[in-house]
């Protein structure tokens, strides 16, 4: 059996990499802006809050090694509505860093050729890549490491060049600037909103939870450290050198191209122009990103019926383009609406993400109360989440204060959004609902009702024939009460197959059939069928049951995997753990 290659250190790296370094490119001009001079030290708070989060993602995603970031985690350890939420704030994430990213690579393409209509070319490159992931062409690990390393050569290169100027010219703008008075009334003021605004600066962290099936083994604990050491070297160090090479007034202006404006002063035209092209390779491979990581996060919701089915939609190359022009539609809202501003799109970009990295230590939480025994590689104390998710709930609020506005335009796609997906998470309801009114409403046209009638039965049937499967060995009553009130809040059916597996030396336990009849009683709404095997659980045997019984694999559960299973649950191909 031929086994994929899985991607190495650097392969991984660089591929999260180019998202979370290309934030360098924009971050200090926005950390400058709220904090000042103090904007490097705002930055430094940034790296340790990231400290704290690399054992927090490291636990979560150890634990449960599956792609699809908070969205899986909370799919695993919590209710499909919380699981969809969490899901609704990535792909806003996701479409928040396409069009930064697109926007900010055409300003800093707009310093090589003046005459480029900046809104015009960031439509464009949406466009090309909306064309290229279409056609079926993703991200190479191999070209991402190229972009990687010659992005951090370049950020290097500028470092160098700015540190010899600063050798040979001196500090004077330095001194100047600390002599203005600190933004926002006192250094608490400043820092509170500098680091607020820099937590932009590690957006795309959780980039590499996305594509973890894809790694070799202990890889992502490394793309965690080396994302760390990063934006912890580079953000700060890059913030400092601007407020020691420039003054304060000459960061404004030049917000959305400041390395390459700083490249220019401090070693010349050639340092500039090097800088403004990096620039655009690195934010062109993180639109690319998006474009591939929200194609695989809603195609994984519309598997779980958590958006619709049509977004499953295939052409012959086997891309989703019905999500890849939906996605291109909403980026291109985005862009309109903010007119491409700096400020307006990280503030989206910052919520959105912020409230996804909320999540992540909210799942951290529920692995540690739900799954105490679950292996996992790392183990972060309650302390370590609790200041990492109070440091993200404290950016959040800055953000929110600084700019309400922002939140206004974050709520205008959040909250639409959140209403198709609740209304496909209860669709059930809403049918029967809209039946009754349909009775009401049609008394008078009864050939109407019978038709709409039959048309709303046909979709609940279809609806509630599909199978679910839950393992089970042992489990008692309780365990299987509370699968059986998982399913029925959670998922559309009314047939569950019940699944005992044995060892070959093992009896059927008598007492499992008897309380399996009393839960049946209890959720009359389901239709139970119990299945006893001699098997282990495994990758062959889930394969063989969901060709044999043409039931999708993320439509099969476990309870925990601490002790009777022989496999990680990364390696049953989507099994879901709810219990």
């Amino acid at each position: 059996m031929s086994h994929k290659r899985k991607l190495s250190e650097l392969e991984a790296t660089a591929i999260c990499g180019n998202d979370i370094s290309s934030s360098c490119l924009y971050v200090s001009a926005l950390a400058i802006s709220y904090a000042g001079q103090y904007a490097w030290l705002a930055l430094l708070l940034v790296g340790a809050v990231l400290f704290l989060f690399r054992k927090i993602y490291g636990e979560v995603v150890g634990a449960l090694p599956l792609n699809g970031g908070a969205y899986n985690v909370l799919l695993n350890t919590t209710s499909k509505h919380n699981a969809a939420l969490a899901g609704c704030l990535t792909i806003l994430s996701y479409m928040a860093t396409a069009v930064l990213s697109a926007n900010e690579a055409m300003h800093y393409l707009h310093t090589l050729w003046a005459a480029l209509p900046i809104i015009g070319a960031t439509l464009g490159l949406l466009g090309l890549f909306l064309l290229l992931t279409i056609l079926g062409i993703s991200e190479s690990a191999k070209v991402a490491v190229v972009i990687f390393i010659t992005h951090l050569a370049s950020l290097t290169l500028l470092v160098g060049v700015a540190g010899w100027y600063i050798i040979t010219h001196g500090m004077p703008h330095l001194a100047l600037n600390f002599q203005v008075p600190p933004k926002g009334g006192s250094i608490v003021g400043a820092l509170f909103f500098g680091f607020s605004a820099a937590m932009l600066g590690i957006s795309g962290f959780e980039s590499s939870a996305n594509f973890v099936e894809e790694q070799a083994p202990g890889v992502f604990q490394k793309t965690l450290r080396n994302m760390w050491v990063v934006v912890t070297v580079f953000n700060p160090l890059l913030a400092f050198v601007a407020i020691a090479v420039l003054p304060l007034a000459t960061v404004g202006p030049h917000a959305e191209t400041l390395l390459s404006y700083l490249g220019t002063v401090a070693g010349g035209h050639w340092l500039g122009t090097l800088i403004s092209v990096d620039a655009v390779a690195v934010l062109s491979g993180a639109v690319l990103t998006s474009f591939v990581g929200v194609s695989g996060l809603m195609k994984r919701m519309a598997l779980d019926r958590i958006l619709p089915e049509f977004f499953l939609r295939e052409n012959g190359r086997q891309s989703n383009y019905v999500i890849l022009l939906t996605f291109f539609l909403l980026c291109v809202s985005v862009l309109l609406i903010t007119h491409g501003e700096l400020g307006p799109l990280a503030g989206v970009y910052t919520i959105s993400f912020l409230s996804v990295m909320s999540f992540f230590a909210y799942g951290n939480f529920l692995l540690k109360s739900k799954q105490p025994h679950l292996p996992r590689p790392i183990r972060a104390s309650i302390i370590t989440v609790g200041l990492g998710l109070t440091g993200v709930l404290v950016a959040l609020f800055g953000n929110i204060k600084l700019h309400p506005e922002d939140l206004v335009v974050f709520l205008e796609y959040f909250l639409p959004s959140m209403f198709l997906v609740y209304f496909m998470l209860n669709r059930t309801t809403v049918l029967q609902m809209l039946m009754m009114a349909v009775e009401t409403l049609t008394k008078p046209l009864p050939r109407a009702a019978r038709i709409t009638r039959l048309l709303v039965w046909r979709e609940l049937r279809a609806l509630a024939r599909q199978e679910y499967i839950f393992f089970t060995k042992d489990d008692n009553v309780v365990n299987l009460n509370k699968v059986m009130a998982y399913v029925v809040a959670n998922e559309f059916t009314n047939r569950l197959k019940i699944v005992t597996l044995l060892k070959y030396d093992e009896d059927y336990p008598a007492e499992l059939l008897a309380d399996i009849g009393v839960l049946s009683q209890a959720y009359e709404q389901i239709s139970v069928d119990v299945v006893v095997m001699t098997a282990h659980l495994g990758p062959e045997l889930v394969n063989d049951l969901s060709k044999q019984w043409n039931i999708p694999k993320n439509f099969m559960f476990i309870g925990s995997t601490g002790d009777w299973a022989p496999y990680h649950i990364s390696e049953l191909g989507g099994v879901r753990l709810i219990i």
